[in-house]
């Protein structure tokens, strides 16, 4: 994959997993059913979970296997299944061991001003894919972006919507923000999954709409170069976010669904004035 052209002429590009790592052979079934549904499709693909889930809403949440267990399953996934890998990082001291085990290092979106951990994960050269905070106007995403750039050495820079706040418990998808991000001059991804999130929702869980991913992503398709997904076997099941993550015995109809638009609306989407 070339990381400054993530996307190709013919489709966008695909980040998709379960929230977290549930187990080896969990991450082993998913990588290859999606890699699988991908290839079959042309559409470049990422494998995403994360090692630990440091923002959960409760203490008793499940966070995953711990960086050490965690990296050394996506290192595998990445040699077993020849697939790029992303995985969060929540702090500047986890960012060179995890570079080491995976592509992309992804900036969660409560985190996206942190500064020392912006750099931090820039200066491992790996690409870094900034997530927009529930709480930021896309335009000052750019500071971030700024932050991460200017750390000689740095990988390519990728940035995520992934809906606002509003109010309580509730996230909406402002689609002017993707032209905003546009003008950032980096990969431009839509978090469907993380957008339909009812925070607090579950009470000790965070909840979610996902019925509304579809049409979100569907909405979105003209205006992204990425997609990023939580996808699980059995979302019911999952030990993370299952709420807002979709089913994969039906993420390729939606696959086939946001091809046909994306390659519909694409040369409009890059002639947009809104995003130059």
């Amino acid at each position: 994959m070339d990381f400054a052209r993530p996307f190709t002429d013919q489709s966008f590009f695909l980040i998709a997993g379960p929230c977290v790592i549930e187990s080896r052979e969990h991450s082993h079934f998913m990588a290859s059913s999606l890699r699988d549904l991908a290839e079959a499709r042309g559409i470049p693909f990422i494998f995403k979970a994360s090692f630990d889930k440091a923002n959960r809403t409760s203490l008793d949440s499940h966070r995953g296997p711990g960086m050490e267990g965690g990296l050394d399953i996506l290192a595998e996934v990445r040699s077993r299944f020849g697939v790029p890998v992303l995985t969060d990082v929540h702090e500047s001291d986890q960012c060179a061991a995890a570079a080491q085990a995976v592509d992309v290092l992804q900036i969660p979106a409560f985190l996206c001003r942190q500064t020392d951990l912006l750099v931090a994960a820039a200066a491992t050269g790996r690409t870094v894919n900034l997530k927009k905070g529930q709480f930021l106007a896309p335009w000052d995403l750019q500071h971030g972006v700024e932050k991460l750039k200017s750390v000689p050495g740095h990988g390519e820079v990728w940035v995520t919507e992934r809906g606002s706040s509003f109010g309580y418990g509730n996230l909406v998808v402002d689609f002017q923000s993707f032209p905003h991000l546009r003008k950032t001059g980096c990969p431009v991804i839509f978090d469907a999954t993380h957008s339909v999130q009812k925070p607090g929702a579950l009470g000790k869980a965070t909840g979610g709409a996902r019925e509304m991913i579809p049409a979100l992503a569907r909405a979105a398709s003209t205006v992204v170069d990425g997609f990023f997904f939580e996808v699980h076997e059995c979302p019911e099941k999952a030990h993370s976010d299952g709420a807002n993550a979709l089913r994969l015995d039906q993420f390729g109809e939606l696959l086939d669904q946001l091809l046909g638009l994306w390659r519909a609306g694409r040369a409009a989407a890059l002639q947009d004035p809104a995003g130059r």
